[in-house]
């Protein structure tokens, strides 16, 4: 087995300190009641057509794999996680050099490979387990893509399953039968809050017709999300970025919802750091306050390169941390160049990583929201715990989650029929939120109950 310290430190993650050894956890209340031994394991997947070629991060998808990892305990427990891929998000380089399907092969190929891990590493609780393989786990990913700069988000990716069914198999073994009761205690705090709606970020990926948003803003949305970051160059993408605001913002400028005091719709921006230079933000945020949008936007989302070390507490908006969260020394280090808002996503970077992260922000009184991957309707009730649970989002006094599967998968209603909880009133949007009822509560969003489809894959 590797030295994990000196291979932390050197990759630049939060020390090489697992959960027993962290300062920022107390471990012994990190333990489980039992510590849990994975005999059996294995992994599948299908794929998922999109409506049309979704953009972001100056690409496109034009599919997506949804990945099903089982394991099987020592003592007879059996489980079932799922995951998205998104190699387009998990490493926007690495997804430029290959086809779509090479590079999604390559994500569960690593997969695969981090359920191999697990098999030889028991754990209490699975924030532990994944303390203990995520550096070899990081190993492999470059060794399996031939990349030795990998982006760990690409790695996170991988083992979203892998995480999920740790969760599912360390809940049945404790006797836990909530997403409340599961959540280990140092990180019960941050994850202690009942909300009663969830406002959905309606997303508006590159090239989408201007009347999907009017439609959208019919059916009661008011938070919309715009995908900025442009493909070309760097003058290329923010005169298109520019431009799309102007468009978007003149189709729903005097449009009015009920959620908000001055009735206004709300905007979002998410860039996934294709921003070099926070001089080319600041020229976005000009523009918006020239054509009268300014006023509109709530918050941007990782605007700038991860790279860029700028403090951008000085730019009149909220500004969240994404992708450049790999751990609280990362968070940390975001928080102190001015980002206010931090981004969990359970669904791409493991509810490991995310209930860590709700800690430290919690403790800092900073607001968290959840962010989409295009994820399949089980992974959005996973994903509505993790919002569920948080404080209100400053503003507009509910959570704040972003799911846009409905409008991008040709599958999607089938795929709405895989889900245990498929009629629950809690599914459906209304009014542009998540109402989230007592039965929501009571059943966790049906994580904990079986899905016949992902388990037939077997």
């Amino acid at each position: 087995m590797m030295d994990r310290r000196k291979f932390v430190k050197g990759a630049g993650l939060l020390t090489a300190l697992s959960a027993f050894d962290s300062p920022l956890v107390n471990a012994s209340s990190l333990f489980g009641k039992k510590k849990i031994r994975i005999v059996n394991s294995a992994c599948v997947y299908e794929r998922e057509k999109l409506i049309r070629p979704f953009g972001f991060k100056g690409g496109y998808l034009t599919e997506l794999w949804q990945t099903a990892s089982n394991m099987t305990t020592a003592s007879g427990i059996s489980k079932t996680g799922i995951a998205t891929q998104s190699v387009l998000y998990g490493d926007a380089d690495l997804f430029s050099l290959h086809s779509e399907s090479k590079g999604n092969s390559m994500m569960h190929a690593l997969t695969t490979k981090a359920l191999d891990l697990v098999k030889q590493t028991s754990f209490y609780t699975p924030v532990d387990l994944l303390d203990k393989i995520l550096p070899e786990v990081i190993l492999e990913g470059k060794r399996i893509t031939g990349k030795s700069d990998l982006n760990i988000n690409f790695v996170y990716n991988a083992l979203v399953s892998v995480d999920n069914a740790a969760w599912l198999v360390y809940a049945a073994e404790n006797n836990y039968n909530s997403f409340e009761k599961m959540i280990p205690g140092p990180f019960k705090e941050a994850l202690s809050h009942r909300n009663d709606k969830i406002a959905i970020m309606y997303q508006i990926p590159y090239g989408m017709p201007m009347q999907d948003l009017l439609e959208a803003a019919k059916k009661g949305y008011f938070v919309f999300k715009v995908k900025t970051g442009s493909p070309g160059t760097q003058s290329e993408m923010l005169k298109a970025d520019m431009e799309r605001l102007s468009l978007i913002h003149h189709t729903l400028k005097d449009l009015r919802t009920n959620h908000t005091i001055n009735g206004k719709l709300i905007y979002t921006m998410d860039a996934n750091a294709r921003y070099e230079k926070k001089e080319s933000l600041l020229k976005y945020l000009d523009h918006a306050k020239k054509i009268g949008a300014f006023e509109q936007i709530l918050l941007i989302e990782e605007p700038l390169n991860e790279s860029n070390q700028e403090n951008v507490s000085d730019v009149g908006v909220l500004i969240a941390a994404d992708e450049s969260i790999h751990d609280e020394e990362s968070a940390l280090n975001r928080l102190d160049l001015g980002y206010n808002v931090l981004v969990l996503k359970g669904i791409a970077k493991t509810l490991s990583l995310s209930v860590k992260i709700a800690k430290l922000a919690a403790e800092r009184n900073i607001p968290c929201l959840c962010a989409d991957l295009t994820v399949n309707p089980i992974l959005i009730d996973w994903h509505k715990n993790l919002a569920g649970h948080l404080a209100p989002f400053p503003g507009i006094n509910m959570g704040l989650m972003e799911t846009n599967g409905d409008m991008n998968y040709v599958n999607w209603n089938n795929m709405l029929g895989y889900h245990p909880g498929a009629h629950a009133p809690w599914m459906k949007a209304k009014n542009g939120v998540f109402e989230l009822i007592p039965d929501f509560y009571q059943r966790s969003g049906g994580i904990f109950e079986s899905s016949e489809h992902y388990e037939n894959m077997f």
